[in-house]
């Protein structure tokens, strides 16, 4: 069989049809939150407000506390702690929050975009002391369909002068106190919340755990960044296929064998080629990383303002690969580079990989720019590693053809293939612009992309690569097409019965390829399916029972011991269920997943399973209270104690999230998050149970 590389590079592309857009389980940062006490002359035995404001992430919003508490989400609440210093006036206010309908929780809330702000009325009782307390609230995003609960920690010092003999304390009514140890306190300043049981969210922590942290990522996080890396050597192998790049590897051998002295210099001179090549593109990129850090990555990933400028800067890109106009640089300094080229030595041999990299900017840029945006996630190596693996791929061939130039003879010649290469690049980069819109219009609510209109746009932009690649439409530069090979015939058919795949999603089907890359099903305007009705839970006789339940008559536990020693007697795996009750996503998955008869089936049958509530507010027996070496704390309620637990056992804090254990309590398959695909949640707990089998 003969190596063909023309063949090779018109088949990579069906790959692209299958990328997601990797977009990352990012550690989210908390609100920064702002304490002060008014008024600033304070007197014995008068009333002051205790002033909390919040700036929130962009994307995410925090709940009030002025709507029905049995509704679902959790209110935002302040607990003062026992103090002779001071006492609760009135309850905690929340000043102009936003109120809308929601339809997961069927009634009206309240809650806070951009900035929020709270009013604790408290009575000075001394001449000093300390307003001591803390702030319990949830932050949500419709973006992710993800919440985080925090507990901020509050602490400001007051002086105040004596008050009249008459004066007394004006209360109305006292909050419970629930005063934890070791806690870290404010001082009247910005501060940033500690996440300290988060239930449904990866919040970045303050503090690194103590010890290495286990690989217990869950499902779909780790594979993102190796999908990342892939996407990263497939654009470089792209841009090696494009009109400005592919020209250029006989010119480089040219070079090379031109001037070598003797066959180990000319070795020598190829692989200091191919490393400038990687250190030009990658060098800039780490130090403007290093210089703005995660936190201006994560703005680029969540603001609406970068979010439409990515979107432009793809269309962009996509009109300049469709042929529309050329993308240069200024000739001027091309060929300025150009002309360091000819010193010779290891610095001509540099400037000649800088003239490399210039001359094909026309067609490279659009590809590195896509690799950089796709990178804009909130981490430093993303970026980083994407530059190398682009510019290593890239680099490789023209350093391989320098030294064995005879290889030469097997490359096909350039030609209208090539363009059509470029034609296919500008459709795949006018579809990933939709997924920038797409982000801005979830976090802003502008409604205006909708999952079934986003999925249209795309089935009409795959109908027109596929035609496009059957030769039924021309773009400028496009040689004529008298007939099409088999390669391009098989790209056609494949992009064709992508666009069949993607039309039942109009109609609400869930579209497993895409689940990382569609606005979420919750945008859908119509949909064929729904949720259905189940049994409650008959668990009132386990440990803590009373209290909580688990849907659809499934049998489980509430106590991690006591159903891991349940596991052990049944014979079975054990399902761990880290839920929590104002869980959005936990409701979603037990009425479109677990409510499906071949996983109600499954739940009911093969395992034992624990549901640990990650909010649950039941306060423990002091005996069985502890210090989490997470945070410091003491963890005193039983939601705070499964929350510990899910951190410290699986270095995550996400809800909902699914680990499958043996009787070791050894992992039996890599956790899951959300994620309301069927078929892969049936696939999830067969693989457990298969491996569990093979390890008694």
């Amino acid at each position: 069989m003969t190596f063909n590389p023309k063949k090779i590079g018109k088949l990579f592309f069906p790959f692209f049809l299958l990328i997601s857009f990797f977009a990352q389980a990012q550690l989210v940062k908390p609100p920064k939150w702002t304490f002060t006490l008014e008024p600033s002359e304070l007197q014995v035995g008068e009333g002051a407000t205790v002033v909390m404001e919040a700036e929130i992430p962009i994307g995410w919003y925090v709940y009030s506390n002025d709507f029905d508490k049995d509704l679902g989400p959790l209110l935002t609440e302040f607990v003062p702690a026992e103090s002779e210093d001071f006492a609760v006036a009135s309850r905690l206010k929340a000043i102009n929050p936003k109120k809308k309908y929601d339809d997961v929780w069927k009634g009206d809330v309240t809650y806070f975009i951009g900035k929020g702000r709270f009013e604790q009325p408290v009575t000075i009782l001394g001449t000093s002391g300390i307003i001591k307390g803390a702030l319990e609230y949830q932050m949500c995003s419709d973006l992710n369909g993800q919440c985080i609960n925090y507990e901020q920690d509050i602490e400001i010092r007051f002086t105040a002068k004596e008050g009249s003999p008459n004066s007394q304390p004006d209360t109305e009514e006292t909050l419970p106190s629930t005063p934890e140890e070791g806690e870290v306190t404010t001082e009247a300043i910005s501060t940033d919340s500690t996440a300290t049981d988060s239930p449904f969210a990866m919040v970045e922590p303050e503090s690194e755990p103590t010890e290495e942290p286990q690989d217990f990522t869950a499902e779909g996080e780790s594979e993102s960044l190796w999908g990342f890396m892939v996407l990263a050597f497939l654009g470089g192998i792209a841009a090696l296929f494009t009109p400005c790049v592919y020209p250029m590897i006989p010119m480089t051998v040219s070079f090379f064998t031109g001037r070598a002295l003797s066959k180990s210099a000319g070795i020598q001179n190829a692989f200091i080629y191919g490393l400038s090549i990687v250190v030009i593109y990658t060098i800039p990129v780490t130090v403007v990383a290093a210089i703005l850090g995660p936190d201006f990555l994560n703005w680029l990933a969540t603001h609406w303002l970068p979010n439409l400028l990515f979107f432009g800067i793809f269309i962009f890109f996509a009109l300049a690969f469709l042929g529309m106009f050329e993308i240069t640089l200024p000739s001027g300094l091309v060929n300025k580079v150009d002309s360091k080229a000819e010193n010779g030595g290891l610095k001509g041999v540099f400037f000649m990989a800088f003239t490399l990299v210039l001359v094909s900017f026309s067609c490279t840029g659009p590809i590195v720019g896509s690799i950089l945006i796709t990178a804009s996630g909130g981490e430093i190596l993303r970026p980083i590693l994407g530059m190398f693996i682009f510019s290593l791929v890239f680099a490789i061939p023209f350093t391989l053809f320098a030294i064995f130039p005879e290889w030469m003879q097997r490359l096909p010649k350039s030609g209208g293939w090539l363009n059509s290469v470029k034609v296919v690049l500008g459709f795949l980069e006018l579809a990933l612009a939709f997924k920038f819109l797409s982000i801005a219009d979830l976090v802003y609510h502008w409604g205006i992309l909708d999952r079934d209109i986003f999925l249209a746009i795309w089935i009409v932009i795959f109908s027109a690569l596929g035609l496009y690649l059957l030769g039924k439409i021309r773009l400028p530069h496009d040689s004529k097409l008298d007939h099409i090979g088999v390669p391009r015939l098989l790209l056609a058919l494949v992009t064709f019965a992508f666009v069949v795949h993607m039309i039942p999603g109009l109609w609400g089907a869930p579209l497993k390829i895409l689940s990382g890359y569609l606005p979420p099903i919750t945008t859908q305007q119509f949909k064929l399916t729904g949720g259905s009705a189940a049994p409650e839970s008959s668990t009132k006789s386990v440990k803590y029972g009373e209290l909580l339940e688990i849907p659809f008559g499934i049998p489980g536990y509430f106590d991690y011991e006591e159903a891991l020693a349940a596991a052990k007697k049944e014979g079975k795996p054990l399902l761990i269920d880290f839920t929590g009750h104002g869980c959005v996503n936990c409701r979603k998955m037990e009425e479109n997943v677990w409510s499906d008869p071949q996983v109600l089936a499954r739940l009911k049958n093969d395992f034992v399973m624990v549901a640990l509530y990650i909010d649950e507010r039941l306060e423990l027996p002091e005996s069985e209270w502890y210090t989490s070496s997470y945070d410091g704390k003491v963890k005193k309620t039983l939601g705070k104690q499964n929350a510990d637990f899910q951190i410290t056992r699986f270095d995550n804090n996400a809800q909902p999230y699914y680990v499958i254990l043996d009787h070791n309590e050894e992992l039996l398959a890599k956790p899951r998050g959300y994620n309301t695909n069927i078929a892969a949640f049936v696939e999830f707990l067969d693989g457990a149970k298969k491996e569990f089998k093979l390890r008694k």
